[in-house]
């Protein structure tokens, strides 16, 4: 059922801010929470086909909607999987993880337990995708205003709507609920994350797990929820009308290449790959995938240098954040890979969600404490050189 979300602030050892589970009573404790950032729209270009990862650039929606699986067909009842389809095309999401979160909360509006087709359960969730819809509940009232309300009794806040145009906003009717959870994960940042997003919707990673899991049997084929990511992200121009993520030499191009086919992957605090990283040995194993060494932890990484002046940073280079912890080595406490255009590659923490492409220059990040080109050490050099490049 939807919980009441925050974000958490970029950190090694993966903490976020302590908050409820609802619907499983789980406390998750954490630190400081600082607001998601979505990615900037994409400019398309039809037909336009990425090297990195073979996505096909596109403005139609419906390239990022799987097919149906039998056992879609024969499992969703046959209005809801229209729902779903309809609501994943006019919103630009996954159509198959708004039905993993219908089954997942209600069995496509079958199960037979409180709230789903009145009333609300004991955290005061409702309706077939189990919106809050009780002031006061543990679940709060994200629907927003009463359960079943005209259209023109709806209140500002909340995510109700009307989606069939009957001139009702009613919880329990699937043809209101399906969109307007869609609207919820977009709202909570499922354009650049939809694991974090889906995590909006019950902090509980398992619940996510089980989400995605459905989502990937109701897909013809194999399906991969950073593929929405991944379509903006490497689709998206320069304002030369380049690729992002096209370094200015074959060496930096190889490593970003490698970096950027690790999204989708976890951070883990400690992990080395080749399953998980934390953000500094992304970024040493990217080095490493070119027969080169660099240190493996970012204050290490940050006095390896050399550095690289505000402005004149390339695919390839490093950035540095401001975030500290008692305990550890002085310097920047986090790190990830410029990719060009304002955007890095990182792994972020572990209630962030999956390795992705995020802008490191919003005003809401982390301080930025530099930049650095470890290409233009010396030792990296003479390795390059040993290896004839």
């Amino acid at each position: 059922m939807i919980s009441l979300f925050t974000t958490p602030t970029p950190n090694d050892r993966g903490s976020a801010v302590t908050r409820l589970a609802v619907g499983v009573g789980l406390l998750v404790a954490g630190t400081i929470a600082v607001a998601v950032v979505l990615l900037p729209v994409a400019t398309f270009n039809t037909g336009l086909t990425n090297l990195m990862s073979g996505l096909k650039c596109t403005p139609d929606q419906e390239a990022n909607q799987a097919a149906a699986s039998s056992y879609a067909e024969d499992s969703i009842p046959e209005n809801y999987l229209e729902l779903y389809k309809e609501a994943g095309r006019d919103r630009g999401i996954p159509w198959n993880v708004l039905a993993g979160i219908g089954q997942v909360e209600s069995k496509h509006g079958r199960w037979d337990g409180p709230g789903i087709t009145e009333g609300h359960n004991d955290w005061g969730a409702a309706g077939p995708m189990q919106f809050g819809a009780k002031d006061g509940s543990a679940a709060g009232n994200s629907w927003g205003g009463e359960p079943i309300m005209p259209v023109e009794d709806r209140p500002d806040e909340g995510y109700g709507l009307d989606g069939n145009d009957d001139g009702i906003v009613n919880v329990y009717d699937p043809a209101d609920a399906i969109p307007a959870a869609a609207d919820y994960l977009i709202a909570h940042g499922a354009e650049e994350d939809m694991r974090r997003a889906i995590y909006g919707y019950n902090h509980a990673w398992w619940y996510v797990d089980d989400v995605l899991e459905w989502a990937e049997k109701y897909a013809d084929g194999n399906f991969d929820v950073s593929s929405s990511i991944e379509v903006a992200v490497n689709c998206e121009l320069t304002a030369d009308g380049e690729p992002i993520g096209r370094a200015p030499d074959r060496v930096s191009q190889a490593v970003v290449d490698w970096a950027m086919a690790q999204r989708g992957k976890p951070y883990v605090y400690g992990a080395n790959g080749p399953n998980a990283f934390d953000c500094s040995s992304l970024l040493q194993k990217a080095y490493e995938s070119i027969g080169v060494s660099i240190p493996r932890i970012s204050q290490d990484q940050w006095t390896f240098g050399p550095r690289v002046k505000e402005g004149e940073e390339q695919p390839g280079d490093f950035v540095f954040f401001d975030v500290t912890r008692a305990g550890e080595p002085p310097g920047p406490g986090h790190v990830a890979m410029v990719i060009g255009d304002g955007l890095m590659v990182e792994a972020r923490c572990t209630n962030c969600g999956p390795i992705a492409t995020r802008p490191y220059d919003a005003p809401d990040a982390p301080t930025i404490l530099g930049f650095t080109r470890p290409l233009e050490h010396p030792d990296v050099k003479a390795q390059l050189e040993a290896q004839g490049r």
